[in-house]
């Protein structure tokens, strides 16, 4: 079962890239993002992809230009997730094959991002925005717009962005943060999975 959440890897290092991956797939999570400004980014998507690029859909969050796209692309990722909305970068990401996940705070910017070829888009920062803006936004987005929450989501409020219309999460320090060992990042990814499922 593919869960619409992506693990955000942000600080990870090369050599424990693949162990923390490993234990986030083992628990059902299938999307992973390692953001440009971890150590050595495209080293880690890298090995995650050849450790696990068939089982998962691994790529880069923090990306801010063309350039980078390509090498996130380069790396083998799938997967192009950025903090702001940049047609550029998205026409880049979906000329590459891969999928594009812009952040955007505005309806304007949302409606820019989907024009611009966006395959769907981040609500970002969640928590400024909250379960009522995306509420309030959804009004205007285009049906079937996939929106994830990014940003103030975490297991004790996934039914509030829910009920509001979220289709999925993009979550950081709630599953991640660097210094945590495997055993800490297994139970985190396991408790975010069963509060998803209990919705």
């Amino acid at each position: 079962m593919s869960r619409p959440i992506i693990a955000i890897l942000r600080g990870v290092k090369p050599a424990e890239a693949v162990g923390i991956a490993g234990v986030i797939l083992a628990a059902g999570i299938d999307k992973i993002e390692v953001p440009l400004n971890s150590p050595s980014p495209f080293d880690s998507i890298n090995t995650i992809v050849k450790a696990y690029g068939d089982q998962a859909l691994i790529g880069a969050g923090t990306v801010l230009t063309t350039a980078q796209v390509k090498q996130v692309r380069s790396a083998g990722g799938q997967l192009v997730v950025s903090p702001n909305c940049d047609p550029a970068v998205i026409a880049a990401t979906i000329a590459e094959g891969m999928q594009s996940w812009p952040g955007v705070f505005t309806p304007s910017e949302a409606l820019a991002a989907l024009q611009a070829g966006a395959t769907g888009l981040k609500l970002f920062p969640g928590d400024m925005a909250g379960p009522k803006g995306l509420k309030a936004m959804r009004a205007i987005l285009p049906l079937g717009t996939q929106v994830y929450a990014v940003g103030g989501a975490a297991p004790d409020n996934f039914s509030k962005w829910i009920e509001a219309s979220a289709d999925g999460f993009g979550l950081g320090s709630a599953i991640y943060k660097p210094g945590d060992n495997l055993e800490t990042v297994a139970a985190k990814a396991q408790a975010i999975v069963t509060a998803f499922d209990a919705i």
